[in-house]
């Protein structure tokens, strides 16, 4: 019997995998890059990934902490990567049951919105306080997180994932 890629079944995740994957994220996110408003946010892909694969373990108190990080590291209005994260958590958390149940491909397509919505609340929030537009390359970022959302979904599975079939005698 052939099994597909998200058929398959996993070990469970190691808590350390998990918090150093999220540091990492926020690592890259902190590197002087200058301020390219095209820079996908890889802290809200690993926080949406770990939100829709552990749920209990990374949740929305989790996501306005990191958000806080970044609002600091930036010298943004503190406050708004915090909306922006607990809301993106709160909605990957209400999509984890389904979420799985998807290839990856479509589950990038069923993220993209998320990644939309959390762009548009900082612009937004920005807009509102008197910062400039930062322009329409703005838009790029949710489109390069959701095209990195396989990528994510190899990496950060595969310390889970088993043999495809170690041992003929026993399948699981």
């Amino acid at each position: 019997m052939m099994r597909r890629s998200h058929d398959q079944l996993l070990l469970p995740v190691n808590p350390l995998f998990m918090w150093f994957s999220l540091v990492m994220a926020l690592l890259i996110n902190l590197l002087p890059l200058g301020r390219l408003p095209a820079m996908p946010d890889m802290v809200a892909l690993a926080l949406v990934f770990w939100n829709v694969h552990q749920s209990r373990r990374v949740g929305v108190g989790v996501a306005f902490v990191f958000g806080v990080m970044m609002d600091v590291h930036q010298g943004a209005l503190l406050g708004q990567h915090a909306l922006a994260y607990t809301l993106l958590a709160y909605f990957a958390i209400s999509m984890h049951r389904r979420l799985p149940w998807f290839g990856v491909m479509e589950q990038a397509l069923h993220v993209a919105p998320l990644f939309v919505v959390a762009h548009v609340v900082v612009l937004v929030t920005r807009l509102i306080t008197g910062d400039v537009f930062p322009g329409w390359t703005v838009l790029l970022a949710p489109l390069g997180e959701a095209a990195l959302w396989p990528v994510a979904s190899l990496l950060l599975l595969a310390p889970q994932r088993r043999a495809p079939d170690p041992d003929e005698n026993r399948p699981l």
